[in-house]
């Protein structure tokens, strides 16, 4: 235990945390140590098994690491042991830094939720909604009728624009979006990428259906109409540089970090039918703000106490209290007559801020906080923010193939051990 001490001292230090308030200003809810417990040998035992080689988890609470560990390690082939730098595929870890950075726009004036997309992005002015007709003959096709209103800002961030990410057997539009082959066009830039997504048809009329898919991909292009820089570039500006994300960025330029890369079992590496989990050491121009970047876990977690804090963090203001406020609001509630498609990831306890799923009721059998907003990436990544018991926690791993039943054990063991 005293050797845990001191790596959580260490971490402090580390990750440079700052606490959004004291905690004996609130009345929270505590981890206790023999659930910890609990939650360690679930992870030590999911490596044993052969799910992943190695992950991370910390767990910070009134602005200090209560629980951190580096489980087995990053990669079967090489045997390094799991470090505070490892770096990790985020994928749709992604969206929320996108959304963080449009919503910096919004505060400046440069930018507004009622926006339509197509004052940025003209192409869209001409996109219509790709409706399935079935003929007498039984056979079914693909008609194209006008939008009823058109794409804004609020449709891209709550995933109500009509963007879907086209996985195979769904609806013939998404089937168009399969066949387009979006995620192979690494060699594109966000513009060119938007292009080809301008070009194709809207699954449903916007704002009726939380449809997942490209929308935070076209936001960030928006990001670069607007500042006249790369995605990235802008990032580092205004956000990863200032905040010390250090090792955020869309591939990882330098060979020397590429041994500190974390890589899932050598069968678990499709993403999709039809996509494997990619190389982060290729160099690549598309700037994926829905899904492209890779980062540590001491670089999230500099973001993520960010966001717990109220949008500042070591002194510096990132964004106001009210704006994140209204990011982890939910945005699609019954007043908003928006349905939700038939894998609608957020679960039925949760609805959809900007950026963030959120936590509107109490799952069965449980004490979980209400508000707690959070999202995840397709390679296992996951975080969570509970404003509640001013705590935030982030797991480190890459298992495309177990991600979901891995979170749904954890998130339950972790919420156990505060007695909830």
């Amino acid at each position: 235990m005293n050797g845990r001490r001191a790596l959580i001292a260490a971490l402090v230090v580390l990750f440079g945390v700052v606490g959004a308030k004291a905690g004996s200003e609130r009345t929270t809810h505590n981890l206790s140590p023999e659930g910890l417990a609990k939650v360690s040998d679930y992870i030590r035992n999911e490596i044993v098994a052969g799910t992943f080689p190695g992950a991370i988890l910390l767990l910070q609470q009134h602005g200090k690491p209560v629980y951190y560990e580096n489980f087995g390690v990053r990669d079967v082939a090489t045997e390094i042991s799991m470090s505070t730098d490892t770096i990790f595929r985020l994928y749709s870890m992604s969206k929320p830094i996108t959304t963080v950075m449009a919503m910096m726009l919004v505060e400046e004036g440069k930018l507004s939720l009622d926006d339509p997309v197509a004052k940025y992005i003209p192409a869209f002015g001409e996109m219509k909604v790709g409706v399935e007709k079935k003929a007498e003959d039984g056979k079914v096709s693909l008609a194209l009728e006008p939008l009823n209103r058109p794409v804004t800002i609020k449709d891209l961030m709550r995933h109500t624009a009509g963007l879907p990410y086209g996985y195979y057997g769904g609806s013939l539009v998404n089937k168009v979006y399969a066949d387009a082959g979006l995620f192979d066009n690494k060699a594109l830039t966000n513009a060119e990428l938007v292009a080809k997504i301008a070009a194709l048809p809207l699954a449903e009329q916007p704002g009726t259906i939380w449809d997942y898919g490209h929308s935070t991909d076209v936001l960030g292009r928006i990001i670069e109409v607007i500042s006249g820089k790369t995605l990235l570039q802008f990032e580092k500006e205004r956000l990863l540089d200032p905040l010390g994300m250090t090792d955020t960025a869309y591939y990882v330029a330098d060979p020397a970090k590429w041994p500190r890369i974390a890589e899932p079992m050598p069968a678990d590496r499709a993403i999709s039918p039809m996509t494997q989990v990619r190389d982060p050491r290729k160099p690549l121009k598309w700037e994926s703000g829905g899904g492209g970047m890779v980062g540590t876990v001491s670089d999230y977690a500099r973001f993520s106490q960010m966001l717990l804090n109220g949008g500042t963090y070591e002194g510096r203001r990132y964004l106001k209290p009210e704006t994140i406020a209204m990011m982890a609001s939910d945005h699609i509630g019954p007043e908003t007559k928006i349905a939700r498609d038939q894998n609608y990831y957020p679960g039925g306890t949760s609805g959809f801020g900007l950026g963030f799923a959120v936590r509107t009721s109490v799952p069965s059998g449980t004490s979980w906080p209400l508000g707690e907003y959070r999202w995840d990436g397709v390679g296992g990544t996951f975080f969570f923010i509970d404003p509640e018991d001013d705590l935030f926690g982030i797991f480190m791993v890459q298992t495309p193939s177990q991600r979901g039943r891995i979170q749904l054990a954890l998130k339950t063991l972790i919420y156990q051990a505060m007695g909830r």
